[in-house]
């Protein structure tokens, strides 16, 4: 990464970072777009040229998510089915980073109390739907499109926060798996 391009992360990270200590101060609703910008020291310009809108301010890692997501399906190790290669990573990625951190509880407290947050989680996670039901169909030999692959992918992104008020999240989501992966082993081919 060249010059310009740490300076625009370090801009992106400094945007992201004063929002969401204003946004856990204060709450989502009571704190303005200005007030963002002259935390992070930068014009509002600056910030709607990394962050188009609000929401997205709270969710800066979209893309990472996806990204190690799909890895998660195309790097698994020989022989693991796709449905334990996605519960995995979700154990990894929410169930295991929420464990003892207060910064992730206040944060999922912030989401769940906010109802523009709340929408903007939904339809971030549907967005998310199509990419890793291609690479399922991908790894598995099943044709793009199969509804299967776009059930499974959709489940595998609902399950983790579909339980996250249960008593023992862990054992939670390694159960809403397990019926991911009965079902999911009646349909795919043995690679999948």
């Amino acid at each position: 990464m060249g010059r310009r391009e740490r300076k625009k992360a370090a801009t992106r990270q400094a945007i992201a970072d004063a929002a969401l200590r204003l946004f856990l101060q204060r709450g989502y609703d009571d704190v303005g777009i200005r007030e963002i910008a002259d935390a992070a020291d930068v014009s509002t310009t600056t910030l709607f040229k990394h962050f188009p809108v609000k929401e997205v301010l709270v969710f800066d890692k979209d893309a990472d998510q996806e990204a190690a997501l799909l890895a998660a399906v195309r790097e698994r190790p020989e022989g693991q089915s796709i449905p334990a290669a996605l519960r995995e990573h979700a154990l990894r990625s929410r169930v295991t980073a929420a464990e003892g951190d207060p910064r992730f509880a206040a944060f999922r407290c912030l989401v769940n109390d906010t109802p523009a947050l709340r929408d903007y989680l939904q339809n971030m996670w549907l967005r998310h739907t199509a990419a890793p039901a291609r690479v399922v169909a991908e790894e598995s030999g099943l044709p793009a499109g199969d509804p299967a692959c776009t059930a499974l992918a959709h489940f595998a992104l609902e399950a983790p926060r579909a339980v996250q008020n249960h008593d023992d999240p862990r054992q939670a989501v390694i159960r809403a798996f397990d019926l991911l992966e009965g079902g999911w082993s009646t349909l795919a081919p043995s690679r999948g």
